[in-house]
């Protein structure tokens, strides 16, 4: 089963810059997107391709949400993670197969200010116990998304000029590695543990793109009974559909 995460950043921009021809070439088995930026209605053009759609949109128009693509119909979807002010937002939807359990997942940004940052920390911490829970009978974990936090030095291209910066701070950082060494797995990580200037995420600014000045803040975690069946992890940085690339795992099921 190969599985990609995307932050699109509006998925009508995505479409219109060639994402339907890209996902036709690569067919995965599922596809997890975040920051659709619409409503179900402006996905139904990939029914076509042979997936289902489900997606969970932000009530706000124009903002954030988060969907599932399938080509295999899942046995149930789990629509947000039970929090009114996180799934008003569309941050999480699950797609259940027998026993392996795929989430697409969009953590807040704190970049706009203290009171965002404030609320990514209160996800951070409500997630982590929620999926704490979940786990005790959800063995089989995939929770792809945007973190929108590098994990460590090598995950971004200046840290000391970034240390304080949203996305890169200790206590984010340091939230990261908990929920890992909780009993998930970076899958990118398992095949490339030391490559560097690997990136998912690059600023509009400055050519940031061409210089490949990045941060990797994109993940496809998986819970620890599924390390033996994984089988490749990768990033797609000439992608550019987006100011976030695609990434995507594969598992021997």
């Amino acid at each position: 089963m190969k599985i990609f995460s995307f932050n699109v950043n509006g998925i009508r921009s995505a479409i219109n810059k060639g994402f339907i021809t890209w996902l036709e070439a690569e067919q995965p088995d599922v596809v997890l997107l975040q920051e659709i930026k619409a409503s179900h209605s402006d996905v139904d053009v990939l029914q076509h391709l042979g997936y289902y759609a489900y997606t969970m949109p932000a009530e706000k128009k124009g903002y954030s949400g988060v969907a599932i693509f399938s080509k295999q119909k899942p046995d149930h979807i789990e629509y947000g993670c039970g929090n009114a002010q996180y799934d008003s937002e569309g941050r999480v939807i699950r797609a259940d197969y027998g026993d392996l359990s795929i989430m697409s997942l969009y953590l807040p940004s704190g970049t706009t200010g203290e009171i965002r940052q404030e609320i990514k920390y209160q996800m951070m911490d409500y997630f982590y116990e929620y999926i704490a829970t979940l786990r005790q009978s959800k063995h089989n974990l995939i929770i792809g998304g945007d973190y929108n936090i590098c994990r460590t030095e090598i995950d971004i291209h200046n840290p000391k000029s970034n240390a304080k910066s949203s996305g890169f701070l200790p206590e984010e950082r340091a939230w990261l590695n908990k929920f890992i060494d909780s009993g998930m797995q970076d899958t990118f990580r398992v095949f490339h543990p030391d490559e560097k200037h690997q990136y998912t995420w690059w600023s509009f600014r400055a050519g940031s793109r061409d210089k490949n000045l990045g941060w990797r803040i994109d993940y496809l975690l998986a819970s620890e009974p599924l390390k033996a069946s994984l089988s490749e992890a990768s990033i797609f940085p000439h992608i550019k559909f987006s100011d976030h690339c695609p990434i995507s795992v594969t598992i021997e099921i």
